[in-house]
């Protein structure tokens, strides 16, 4: 009964944030996207949906949960469907107050020195959260770019990338984890959309099963999703930065796009950028270094990216501060 009573509230603040008129299914499938370690499968959230809904009989309790809740328009105009996308940000519990962030890992091409660094200065901080901020794999056999037919596998990819999300979970055994998806990470969904439809609605076939992610409670987030820590909000960058030329720093060039207080990673370079406005707010972005190779086969012998990470933390107002940390020959800077 515990267990149910605890769902019944997952579901009853989904409902009363969604508001009444969006349909049940609907907001059963974010709910399910959201919250997989809570519930079975998209039905199991539509059925506790309907309790609170009073459309179980007896025992529904939606008059109990919709106390003071204004009625909405449902359509009056009788207006066609729409297939409108409703870009609502991914809010961290409140709990994920000491963050750990890496990014751009590219697995197999991760930096084993940068990365134990990182894993160091988060156990030394006891950090309850690890936010993985895109491209955690590489994919570099789905790229649209030239490939090279000596890299490793695909399979390769996810096993390695497998047993690093065993390490991860062993070292930080109570943390939360998220994996925002990045550009790279994209590529194997972009690459069952286009060579492999036919199976892309059966779950088995996606990274989440091919991960095994449910094992190690790593929760996973739509690329297309903003993420919200407190006051500060966090994207991996490559949506922010499509096509966009970012004057002095990759920093302020997300500034430039967001207007709002950013973290973005995607461009594996350290900068930061802090704005004032004339009621005295400061406002500040960031973008964060990789923890993978700085010289990839793609510019071998000049390049400008940067290994770093993150540390952010958040109090009770959720304000936020951040710890943008760059890597220099195996010290902190």
């Amino acid at each position: 009964m515990a267990a149910q009573n605890g769902t019944t509230e997952i579901v009853r603040d989904y409902r009363l944030k969604y508001g009444w008129d969006m349909p049940t299914l609907k907001l059963a499938r974010i709910i399910y996207e959201e919250n997989k370690l809570s519930f079975k499968s998209v039905e199991h959230v539509r059925d506790r949906l309907r309790y609170i809904e009073g459309k179980r009989g007896k025992d529904g309790i939606r008059s109990t949960v919709k106390t003071d809740i204004p009625e909405r328009s449902k359509n009056p105009y009788k207006l066609p469907e729409s297939d409108k996308a409703d870009r609502l940000p991914y809010v961290l519990p409140k709990l994920c107050n000491n963050i750990l962030l890496i990014s751009d890992l590219h697995i197999p091409y991760h930096d084993i020195d940068s990365l134990t660094l990182a894993f160091d200065y988060g156990v030394k901080h006891g950090v309850n959260t690890v936010f993985i901020n895109g491209d955690l794999l590489d994919f570099h056999h789905l790229s649209k770019f030239q490939k090279d037919p000596r890299k490793r596998s695909i399979k390769h990819e996810f096993d390695t990338c497998k047993e690093f999300l065993r390490v991860l979970r062993s070292t930080f055994k109570d943390a939360q984890i998220y994996w925002l998806k990045g550009n790279h990470d994209m590529r194997y969904e972009h690459w069952l959309m286009t060579k492999v439809y036919e199976v892309f609605d059966d779950e088995y076939y996606h990274m989440e099963q091919r991960l095994r992610l449910s094992e190690e409670n790593v929760h996973i987030i739509d690329d297309k999703q903003l993420v919200k820590a407190g006051k500060l909000s966090i994207t991996h960058g490559h949506h922010v930065m499509r096509g966009f030329f970012a004057p002095v720093n990759s920093a302020r060039g997300a500034w430039m796009k967001a207007k709002q207080s950013v973290l973005i990673s995607h461009v594996h370079k350290v900068s930061q950028h802090v704005e004032v406005n004339m009621d005295g707010e400061s406002f500040g972005a960031w973008s964060t270094g990789s923890l993978c190779e700085n010289r990839p086969d793609y510019s071998p012998l000049v390049s400008s990216y940067q290994n770093g990470f993150a540390h952010i933390t958040i109090d009770n107002n959720d304000d936020f501060q951040v710890r943008n940390y760059h890597i220099i020959n195996g010290k902190l800077h």
